[in-house]
């Protein structure tokens, strides 16, 4: 029988794990929103001009709020578990996102009670929805294209990612935390940006190149910074763990997942 009191490891890698999964299924649904940052914080829109477009500001996915936890949670699980650790996350995060959208198709499909669809009215009379089963369906009744490009972005990211960060620790070894987990992450975004922008617009709405290279880079200039902004969180989390596991097993994670980063 499993002692977790005796299994640090394991239960790093569980917690790590249920934060991995649940931050992006909540990243996929969230999604469907579009927020303005500029806005939200109080100020004008900056109206940038990129690739032959005008009046672009940072118009983001919502889903972008709680993907600098999994960019770190990548990190961790990388550096004390190596990429078949990300791998199997990676795999099980998209094939229970691709669940969750399933779940919700039929949901979106199952016929309303007759009193539900006002019956947020007699509580909210000044709501301006007048049909929750409407709306419920718009919410999440995402289009396919969206799902698709939304995860093969994410898989072809950590990949990337993965490869990046142990090519940089092959080269830096245990110095510089800052630079293999933001330097990952900040290459493996950029051709994420693009990808979910091509599949789910480019392909499935006929967006041209130039809207989709001129929204990407928005997104991305937003992931940078949040990128950077991230990093004393990496070390936070370092400092965390390393006093969890104690510094005897934590290094002999680290070295395992460096032995084991080609299989």
């Amino acid at each position: 029988m499993l002692n977790l009191s005796k299994n640090r490891q394991v239960i790093l890698f569980v917690i790590a794990s249920g934060l991995f999964v649940t931050n992006v299924i909540l990243a996929e649904f969230l999604g469907v929103k579009i927020f303005s940052l500029e806005g939200t914080l109080g100020f004008p829109p900056f109206e940038l001009r990129l690739f032959g477009m005008d009046n672009l500001s940072f118009n983001l996915t919502t889903g972008v709020l709680i993907w600098p936890v999994v960019f770190v949670l990548t990190d961790i699980i990388n550096e004390y578990f190596g990429p078949k650790g990300v791998r199997f996350l990676s795999y099980l995060a998209s094939f229970l996102v691709l669940f969750a959208f399933l779940v919700v198709f039929l949901a979106v499909r199952l016929q309303p009670a007759g009193f539900w669809p006002q019956s947020h009215l007699a509580l909210h009379p000044d709501s301006k929805v007048g049909d929750l089963n409407e709306a419920y369906r718009l919410i999440f009744g995402q289009g396919m294209w969206i799902i698709v490009g939304s995860l093969v972005a994410f898989l072809i990211g950590q990949i990337l990612d993965v490869f990046v960060f142990h090519r940089i620790k092959k080269w830096t070894g245990e110095k510089s935390i800052w630079l293999r987990s933001t330097g990952s992450t900040l290459i493996s975004q950029l051709i994420d940006s693009y990808v979910v922008l091509f599949i789910a617009f480019g392909i499935g709405a006929g967006w041209p190149l130039s809207q989709i290279f001129a929204i990407g880079t928005v997104n991305y200039i937003y992931k940078f910074i949040i990128a950077i902004l991230s990093t004393p969180l990496v070390y936070l989390s370092h400092l965390a763990i390393e006093k969890y596991l104690g510094p005897e097993l934590a290094q002999s994670l680290k070295m395992e997942a460096m032995l084991k980063k080609n299989e």
